[in-house]
């Protein structure tokens, strides 16, 4: 069989094409049934098979391990969980800052695990970097993000302000006005990742099954084209891609996110730019714009995507020129010096966004089902999370994992919030990026009148608050 084609820089950078393993074929019995090999299913059935080596573990996924968002994402390795402070804000101080401390040890945790297990991602954990530069109103937003983290008990040791002439110490940018500095971040090689995690998985005797579309699910099966599982757990691990599984479709958005990348800059060049020891860093404004410096010395950076009237998956991600050059104005805004850089690569992925922002973690006993969904884009970390989540939750441990507000215990699928029907997502959706592209032009006019910023950010505002 040919090689598979990289879909994405991180993909196309591997040391060995990839070449998806066989197929399901038949019928299996096992006690844990797992439907996709992205970063959730395989953190899953790692962890499941750490703490109970003789349960019989088997993954079906559509294409090969890393596929989905998993061989696709900016590489950011958080110690977050999007909604994490209004999930932890009704709690006491105590569990609030347990929760906290959970969160910021993921990138910990991953490291352990890729010592552990000889897993080489290009892992540095030198923390994020979120700038204002562009308009003044981010250093006002920011300034507010972080007392409103030190109001929920965090300290500088979390979050600290960074004026212009320290933000310049690790990253040189256009009109800096500052930035918030995180130590709880790690940027990483994704594709190297997951692939690395299918290797170790099946090392500890977990089946993966490549090419294996599925057709159907229910309680205790799972059946592909060409065979089927019959299982005590079924966990569907597809994230982004719950639109391809009825009903899951209802509870998490397909949004896309793109990214390009320039090809490899100077040893000079980085010298003007900074981030020598792969620090993350986000320009802060609606737009969702991440970046990092690839082991390889590129630039890699990337915006909001799209959404798809009914939900459609994206499947082709070769970016239009369009596409590209928004991002490529977006950084350059900040670093004018790149501004006409070859770019080597575009790409884009599927990822999921629950109602109301909120993750979820959930156990439904009665119809054995598991799963873990809605990262909003901040996957690469929360799905560790979530693999260490579900596996207490399906051995049926109690841990501080499983005492999280975002875990969903003795609940059917049915108690996520689901999406409201079409042409209702659709319209809404786009209006509220209409509101936040607005909001931006506005604001990075220095000649826009102060009645029309205010106007622009609380129309964003109010939009932003519909979706939650």
């Amino acid at each position: 069989m040919p090689p598979h084609p990289p879909i994405s820089l991180w993909m196309d950078n591997l040391d060995h094409p990839i070449e998806p393993l066989a197929p399901l074929q038949g019928s299996h019995q096992v006690d844990v049934a797992i439907i996709g090999a992205g970063y959730t299913g395989l953190w899953t059935a790692y962890y499941l098979k750490r703490q109970a080596p003789q349960l019989r573990i088997a993954i079906v996924e559509a294409e090969y391990a890393g596929f989905g968002a998993s061989g696709r994402n900016g590489g950011w390795l958080m110690g977050n969980l999007l909604g994490e402070d209004r999930a932890l804000g009704g709690l006491t101080a105590e569990r609030r800052r347990a929760g906290f401390e959970l969160l910021h040890g993921i990138p910990d945790e991953v490291a352990d695990v890729l010592q552990r297990e000889g897993i080489d991602c290009d892992y540095r954990k030198a923390g994020v970097l979120y700038c204002a530069a562009r308009y003044p109103e981010q250093e006002q937003h920011l300034r507010a993000w972080l007392a409103a983290l030190h109001k929920e008990g965090l300290s500088e040791a979390d979050y600290r302000w960074l004026p212009p002439k320290e933000l310049n110490q690790q990253l040189r940018i256009k009109g800096p006005l500052g930035a918030i500095y995180s130590p709880h971040c790690a940027t990483i090689q994704p594709a190297k990742l997951v692939r690395g995690l299918a290797r170790a998985v099946q090392g500890l005797g977990v089946q993966l099954f490549e090419q294996s579309r599925v057709s159907d699910w229910q309680t205790g099966r799972v059946r592909t084209d060409q065979g089927e599982l019959h299982a005590d757990w079924v966990v569907p691990a597809v994230e982004g891609y719950a639109a391809s599984l009825p009903p899951l479709g209802r509870y998490q958005l397909p949004v896309q996110s793109l990214l390009i990348a320039t090809e490899p800059l100077s040893a000079s060049q980085w010298d003007e730019i900074g981030l020598n020891r792969g620090q993350a860093f986000s320009e802060f404004s609606r737009q969702v714009t991440y970046g990092q410096r690839s082991a390889d010395d590129r630039l890699v950076f990337g915006a909001r995507g799209g959404y798809r009237f009914g939900g459609r998956l994206r499947e082709d991600f070769r970016l239009s020129a369009e596409e590209v050059e928004l991002r490529r104005y977006l950084f350059g805004e900040l670093l004018p010096q790149l501004r006409n850089v070859a770019i080597s690569h575009g790409w884009g992925g599927n990822l999921g966004m629950a109602r109301r922002f909120q993750p979820h973690m959930l156990l439904d006993t009665k119809n054995r089902i598991a799963l873990a969904g809605g990262y909003g884009g901040e996957g690469v970390g929360a799905s560790n999370l979530a693999g260490r989540t579900l596996a207490d939750l399906i051995l049926g441990r109690d841990s501080l994992l499983t005492e999280q507000p975002w875990v969903l215990r003795e609940r059917p699928i049915k108690a996520l919030k689901a999406w409201e029907p079409e042409p209702c997502r659709w319209l809404g959706y786009n209006a509220i990026v209409r509101s936040f592209v607005h909001e931006d032009r506005v604001l990075a006019d220095p000649s826009s009148a102060p009645w029309r910023r205010a106007l622009a950010t609380r129309l964003a505002d109010f939009m932003q608050g519909l979706m939650r």
